[in-house]
């Protein structure tokens, strides 16, 4: 058997890859938790769904095995110790400080199958649920203005690829940015310690979820066998790019190189996969205008275990030189028109996610990115995204690729 994980690549052919169907959580957004919960509207659910699972159809047509978030934590759960576990660390995680909150809400989860209790670490524990175990109602449950959350959703979270980043045969379960987030990386922590299918092999451990310093999968590219390319970004720091890479340079041999791109810290940008994405060896997808505003630099081993850092001047050559290529595409999206560029930006026309070397799923409403795409050779299959996209991303956010070809 191939070891579960094993990511060399953007383009190489997609064999498996984890995603989470969108649910119960997103229809816990309201107006007046949409800033914290990192939205800017609220999505329709029903036809979110038809729309995750056209994508996840298309996935499958071209030979992708998936793997849901929610079936593999329901599979975990079945264990009385790691649900136990899991449970008092969720509790602990969103400071569920007072003794009788937390005994009443493990009393109210502990009465639940694996699968509710899966479903509810993803869509949340309302205190209204919890309050017929409590044997004093403190006053908390009074103040009106408090969140109404034991537990809040986590509604970001068929955005499977940041929590998570596969990079060779090891995995990055990564310390997310904002609060709204945290959980995400702190369940995935669990599926891939305790189910069977990824604890079955010894897969290096790249970066970890409680680390103080951010790091997350939509800054994270690896462009081949060598060469990692990691966005410094407004939920990406430094620091936490020179700690993966001093990891990966020390377990993993083969990885010489980590290319840190530094984008704008603007919302608009939020990771480097909004900007730039890898469509064929040597295509790249690109935001226009973008390139003139990063700031590059080399990341290679040094001695005693260090980082060895040199800046570089040129976005397109250091490409080149690190790709060992003697031309790379870079295919502006939108084409020419500003003002199209900007629009489709905004609906993610630069997340594509790969398929195989010059096969790219992308939203169908981007039609001039789409199109530009095209005039560059490469094959495009196209999604409906009306929905998916409010949450602010598109294909390649909602991937995590866990074995390319």
């Amino acid at each position: 058997m191939p070891p579960f994980l094993n990511i060399h690549s953007e383009t190489g052919p997609l064999e498996a890859v984890l995603l989470h169907r969108p649910g119960v959580e997103l229809q816990r957004l309201t107006p007046n938790y949409l800033t914290e919960l990192l939205f800017d509207d609220i999505p329709w659910l029903e036809r979110m769904q038809q729309e995750h699972d056209q994508f996840a159809d298309v996935l499958r047509n071209h030979g992708a095995t998936i793997y849901y978030y929610e079936e593999m934590l329901t599979e975990i759960l079945e264990s009385l110790a790691v649900r136990e576990a899991l449970l008092k660390e969720v509790l602990h995680f969103c400071a569920v400080r007072r003794p009788e909150d937390r005994d009443a809400a493990l009393q109210f989860m502990d009465e639940m199958t694996a699968a509710e209790a899966a479903g509810m670490l993803i869509a949340g524990l309302h205190k209204d649920q919890v309050i017929p175990h409590l044997q004093r109602k403190n006053l908390a449950f009074y103040i009106k203005d408090e969140l109404p959350w034991f537990i809040p959703p986590i509604p970001n979270l068929y955005f499977a690829r940041d929590p998570g980043a596969v990079i060779g045969n090891g995995l990055s379960v990564n310390a997310m940015h904002t609060p709204a987030r945290r959980r995400e990386s702190l369940l995935l922590d669990y599926i891939f310690r305790y189910h069977p299918l990824c604890n079955d092999y010894d897969h290096p451990a790249w970066y970890g979820h409680s680390k103080p310093d951010s790091i997350e999968g939509g800054d994270i590219l690896v462009l081949n066998r060598h060469v990692v390319a990691v966005g410094c970004s407004e939920r990406t720091s430094a620091m936490a790019i020179e700690e993966l890479a001093g990891n990966l340079f020390r377990g993993d041999k083969e990885i010489h190189e980590v290319l840190v791109i530094q984008i704008p810290f603007e919302r608009a940008f939020m990771h480097l996969d909004t900007v730039f994405t890898m469509v064929d060896v040597d295509k790249f997808t690109i935001y226009p205008g973008i390139e003139n505003r990063l700031h590059l630099y080399r990341l290679t081993p040094g001695s005693d275990h260090n980082v060895r850092i040199s800046a570089l001047p040129d976005f397109k050559a250091a490409l080149k030189e690190s790709l060992q290529l003697s031309a790379v595409d870079l295919i502006q999206s939108g084409g020419s028109d500003h003002i199209t560029s900007a629009r489709e930006q905004w609906s993610d026309s630069t997340n594509t996610l790969a398929l195989a070397p010059g096969l790219v799923v992308t939203y169908k409403r981007n039609a001039v990115s789409n199109q530009v795409l095209r005039d560059h050779d490469i094959e495009v299959v196209e999604i409906e995204g009306s929905e998916l996209v409010r949450g602010r991303g598109g294909p390649r956010c909602m991937s995590m690729p866990l074995r390319r070809g």
